[in-house]
């Protein structure tokens, strides 16, 4: 820890608007579960929002660069987590990704893992200095980020992995790819979609084009797609009190993937409007971070985190209106889950630890 930080160089205005994320997202699981075995989830919710908000402003103390010093072993424990999971971890509606802590917790280590990632992308495009970047480079970082992606697809959590692509295209955008090296890995990534298409589950493929034609198996793999659409729509403008197709259950898991949705239906067009522009306010005020970073490995680091957020969003609420995949993914801060929480506060800590060293010398 340093002595030289001071919280007055904390970034209070971003902190404030997540919290208001945050809060709006535990009244919108109060509100979805009120009549559920899941109600009291929005309690639930609560801790794991304070556990975060404590290890925040832990993770602020801890210079990032000691942490970048260590990643090499956060990494060996990332990929051992992992492979923990595939071995002991707990099995539920045929996936294995939770491991179950003492007190009947359960704990995924996918989600921290794309922490250690940002760290590690970071440490290892800042060590380059600014040269420009070789295939050696493409193939050492593709290897740091493809090994643990390779064990979360395994497990199988599809929506996961594809969360860790964006931080390698952030590391390598930052660290000077050039547009040609760019071109040679989306022919190459075109290529190889077929035979990614020949490995993935049956239930995956079909939430992968069900929402291009939900229409077309209404009561199977179109169903949450077509519910999802017909809860946005019944929002309206200002949204329907009654707020059907959450509080009859036609809506899947509307605290978790498809909270947003249930958002919708009850504060329609305009409370919808209101929370992106609340996701849109934090990430500029991460980006503007990032220009101010005190060095290239904090520049990445903040990055990083933009980068995970964004496609997060992106995709959650792409997923919800369809124009996505249903791949499972939480929108940060809003869906009940205590892994997301936890390294969405954590991942913030870094930014905050970051901001607050902008004047350190």
């Amino acid at each position: 820890m340093s002595r030289y930080v001071s919280y007055r160089d904390f970034d209070w205005v971003l902190f404030v608007f997540v919290l208001l994320i945050c809060a709006l997202g535990v009244t919108e699981i109060q509100s979805a579960t009120v009549h559920t075995k899941f109600a009291g989830a929005h309690i639930k919710q609560l801790y794991w929002i304070i556990a975060g908000i404590g290890g925040m402003f832990l993770m602020s103390l801890i210079n990032y660069q000691v942490l970048l010093e260590r990643i090499h072993w956060f990494y060996i424990a990332a990929v051992a987590s992992l492979m923990a999971v595939l071995i002991f971890g707990q099995k539920y509606l045929g996936a294995r990704r939770w491991v179950k802590m003492p007190g009947g917790a359960h704990f995924q280590p996918s989600e921290w893992v794309k922490l250690i990632l940002i760290l590690a992308v970071a440490k290892y495009f800042a060590d380059l200095h600014q040269r420009e970047l070789t295939w050696p480079d493409f193939l050492k970082a593709g290897g740091m980020v493809g090994v643990p992606m390779l064990m979360v697809l395994v497990q199988p959590d599809l929506g996961t992995a594809l969360t860790y692509i964006p931080i390698a295209i952030m590391g390598l955008f930052l660290g000077g790819m050039r547009w040609k090296q760019a071109a040679t890995i989306l022919v190459i990534a075109g290529l190889m979609m077929p035979l990614a298409w020949h490995h993935l589950k049956p239930y995956q493929r079909d939430r992968l084009t069900s929402f291009m034609e939900p229409e077309a198996d209404k009561q199977g793999s179109g169903y949450q797609v077509i519910q999802s659409l017909i809860a946005v729509g019944s929002g309206g403008i200002w949204g329907s009190t009654a707020g059907s197709q959450t509080h009859l259950s036609f809506l899947p898991v509307p605290q978790t993937d498809f909270i947003f949705a249930a958002f919708a239906e009850e504060h329609g067009f305009v409370g919808a409007l209101s929370v992106m522009l609340l996701y849109f306010i934090v990430l500029m005020r991460l980006t503007q971070n990032a220009q101010t970073a005190p060095d290239r490995a904090g520049t990445f680091l903040v990055m990083g985190v933009v980068a995970v957020l964004s496609f997060h969003i992106l995709v959650n609420i792409g997923m919800v209106v369809g124009f996505m995949p249903v791949t499972g993914i939480p929108l940060p801060l809003m869906s009940y889950g205590g892994s997301s929480v936890l390294f969405m506060f954590l991942a913030l800590g870094i930014v905050m630890n970051v901001r607050m060293r902008r004047f350190v010398n």
